[in-house]
């Protein structure tokens, strides 16, 4: 069993919840737009990162991070990647394979809007957490924490982190 703290989109902002809040987690996952090496390295210090570039993030951060990440975890298929989209609009770059092999577990950022769906069709649950940095659009910066058990992918919460201002 793993408990993921899953968070996107930081743009470079660092905030002090991010150790209260992935305390109880296992593994730290960072859907792209991470904004600098020195947020990957602070991740990376509290728990184990899993993480990809985003379309914002410099050449150092994509030598270390990749723009896709396949892997499997406790029994679960996961592919994470900044830019994917979500069931019925996925990116172009990923519909290939997305439609001639799903995962079980597709994560990506970009949009910086949470959402969590599931792909009846691919039998794919799709992950979103939002943004955590206090660059773009949206009004709330938000997270996510899950278990993985075996096959199951349970205990979802929403994190609420601040308004931006």
């Amino acid at each position: 069993m793993k408990r993921i703290g899953l968070l996107s989109d930081t743009h470079g902002y660092w905030d002090e919840k991010y150790s209260q809040y992935f305390e109880e987690c296992d593994e730290i996952w960072h859907a792209g737009d991470i904004g600098s090496e020195e947020i990957a390295q602070k991740l990376a210090a509290l728990k184990p990162l899993r993480a990809v570039h985003g379309n914002i993030d410099g050449q150092g951060t994509r030598i270390l991070y990749p723009k896709h990440l396949r892997f499997s975890i406790e029994n679960v298929d996961v592919w994470m990647t900044h830019i994917g989209g979500y069931p019925g609009k996925y990116a172009q770059e990923v519909k290939p394979e997305i439609y001639n092999n799903p995962p079980q577990l597709f994560v990506c950022g970009h949009s910086h809007i949470l959402k969590v769906m599931f792909d009846k069709q691919l039998q794919t649950l799709c992950l979103n957490p939002g943004a955590a940095g206090k660059y773009g659009f949206h009004k709330i910066r938000t997270l996510v924490r899950f278990t993985i058990d075996g096959k199951d992918i349970k205990d979802f919460e929403v994190i609420e982190i601040g308004k931006l201002l």
